[in-house]
């Protein structure tokens, strides 16, 4: 069992309504994924004026475990925006960076995160689903990347997000009340 689930104390009063628009971005792309045949997780960088600037979702079916929607975007950033540009940006997530994409994300200087659900909500998912947390340690964001600002998960969309994580791991009986 991990210990390390602080992440559901945090409050979704931090969330505006443009952070709920952005994050029910992300839901629509982890649904995308899911109905590809890809794991349920999907991602957008905005800027901080708020325009979308790079979207992607899972795509790890094709066998690299290491395509997530978040590891794309820190790339992209490196690439594309200034230092001062992506400090300034926010990553949005249907579901919360696992310990590659929170590390890529603090090392090529990306500010907040806000996530629809987080790995906290995971883990329980999958432990009463009777499932194990699967092959890397469930952290949160907060202990592999300290500095980054993180808020999330929404209650309302983070119920969505399990009904797509049920969905991928075949348990019927669940909804996207």
């Amino acid at each position: 069992m991990w210990s390390h689930v602080a992440m559901d104390e945090q409050s979704s009063g931090q969330l505006s309504a443009a952070d709920r628009e952005h994050l029910e971005r992300c839901v629509a792309l982890a649904q995308e994924a899911l109905d590809a045949g890809d794991e349920p997780f999907g991602s957008i960088l905005v800027d901080s004026g708020g325009k979308e600037l790079f979207a992607d979702r899972n795509q790890v079916s094709g066998g690299d475990r290491t395509q997530h929607p978040e590891f794309a975007i820190a790339r992209w950033a490196a690439a594309h925006l200034s230092v001062e540009e992506r400090v300034r940006a926010t990553v949005y997530t249907s579901g919360e960076h696992c310990p590659m994409c929170a590390a890529a994300h603090a090392s090529v200087g990306l500010g907040r995160i806000v996530v629809a659900s987080s790995t906290a909500q995971l883990v329980s998912w999958r432990q009463e689903w009777g499932l194990d947390p699967g092959p890397v340690a469930p952290l949160p964001i907060s202990v592999v990347a300290p500095g980054v600002e993180v808020a999330g998960p929404d209650p309302e969309l983070s119920r969505r997000v399990r009904a797509l994580q049920a969905r991928a791991q075949g348990i019927a009986g669940t909804s996207d009340a």
